[in-house]
């Protein structure tokens, strides 16, 4: 079910949020605003695809909607007091209903989605940390995210292109999140926060431990900087190809970082 492929490198893809499958049982509890499916990281597998030799990626199919395999187990917000979605989420990103009225999901049913879904992404997500760290003696987690620009529901203004997070620089080392930031802040043209809205899902937070040589980073994307932001979500290929020479100098970076024994 978890689409893994392993690579020789230090360096591991998360692609949590680019799966459109939806179980036929769930897509009829749905209404038309969940089908539509529109929260989705659109295209982010193909705009990472071929930038790095001896990646490892791991990515899920299943849609969030469904459940969101970014989001903590026990359904705990990572935002307290600020508007987000949950494990299975009941809301798009705008706060609308995506479900039916009295067809969405109750406890018994959020559990049983955990454990068909989200725990083996994440058994498969701590094998291949496991297995690259056995290798490299580190390994660096970058989880892959992107997002609409503009969405009132979960953010004030337009959204910067590249959203660094590392829960506050303790999800890895500062030169691992020196050198993304400073790839991210001398591309011309684009605009960067660190730890601004996005601080990093439970991902990151969760397997961050760059005492233990395991350094964990996401990146949120503006889908504003590769793809039209509508439906039908085309992809952009000349944006998507300037953005692209940034994240492979990105990932270069980090592999050569994670090589050089410095995080060891």
């Amino acid at each position: 079910m978890i689409g893994v492929v392993r690579g020789s490198g230090p360096i591991v893809l998360g692609l949590p949020h680019t799966g459109t499958d939806v179980p036929a049982e769930i897509l009829r509890d749905l209404n038309d605003t969940g089908r539509a499916l529109a929260d989705t990281d659109w295209h982010v597998h193909d705009l990472y695809a071929g930038l790095l030799d001896g990646v490892t990626t791991l990515r899920m199919p299943v849609h969030r909607y469904v459940i969101d395999v970014n989001r903590p187990p026990d359904g705990q917000s990572l935002y307290p007091g600020q508007n987000t979605t949950g494990l299975c989420p009941l809301t798009d990103f705008d706060g609308n209903d995506i479900y039916d009225a009295g067809r969405a999901p109750d406890a018994a049913a959020v559990e049983a989605r955990r454990q068909t879904f989200h725990a083996p992404y994440h058994a498969a997500l701590e094998a291949e940390l496991k297995r690259v760290h056995a290798a490299h003696g580190v390994a660096i987690l970058y989880d892959c995210h992107s997002i609409r620009s503009r969405i009132p529901f979960l953010f004030d203004g337009p959204l910067p292109d590249f959203n660094i997070g590392t829960n506050l620089t303790t999800s890895c080392s500062h030169r691992v999140e020196g050198a993304v930031q400073e790839i991210c802040e001398g591309a011309t043209g684009y605009t960067t926060v660190l730890n601004g809205r996005f601080k990093g899902g439970w991902t990151t937070r969760h397997y961050g431990r760059p005492a233990e040589g395991i350094h964990a980073i996401q990146m949120e994307l503006a889908q504003s900087t590769y793809m039209t932001e509508t439906p039908p979500w085309t992809y952009d290929t000349e944006k998507a190809g300037r953005l692209r020479v940034h994240l492979s100098r990105i990932l270069n970076a980090l592999q050569a970082l994670a090589l050089s024994g410095e995080l060891t």
